[in-house]
Formats: structure tokens, sequence, C-alpha cells
């Protein structure tokens, strides 16, 4: 595995130490979608970049199933604000 390969998996981990770190009733919920979302994308640009079948589509993947789980996270806070 190459540099961008290790980039985009380090930034799945990096999404699922921050959904744990900042959760509750407290939490500033569009501020934790957007950065979330971004290192997302980055990740995902990350994985593209590394040009390894194996560990850009598990960069690919896990990445890109943080960015469905933010989309739905959003929709839900749209759905739940009169």
């Amino acid at each position: 595995m190459n540099k961008w390969a290790w980039i985009s998996l380090g930034m799945v981990l990096m999404n699922v130490f921050l959904f744990f770190m900042f959760r509750g009733p407290n939490v500033h919920l569009p501020l934790v979608v957007t950065i979330e979302s971004s290192l997302s994308i980055i990740g995902i640009v990350c994985a593209v970049l590394s040009k390894k079948i194996i560990a850009g589509t598990a960069g690919f993947v896990l990445n890109g199933g943080v960015l469905v789980v933010m989309f739905f996270l959003l929709l839900a806070m749209g759905i739940s604000e009169p």
C-alpha cells in the first residue's frame, strides 16, 4: 500500500473516532456532518489517487459508507426541524 491508501484508511478511522467523540444531545450537528463529510470526500479522493485495487476499493467503500451515513443524518436532521 502506498501513502494515498494509508491516508484514505486513516480518514475512515478519524471519522469513526470523531463520530464516537462528538455525540450526545448537545452536539452541534451541522458542524459534525460538515466535518465528517469533508473528511470522507478527502478519503475518497485519496483512495482514487492510490491506484491500488484492494486498498483503493477498501478506502472507497468505507469512506462512501461514512458519506452515506452522514447523508442520512443530514436527512433526519432536516425532517426533525419544524
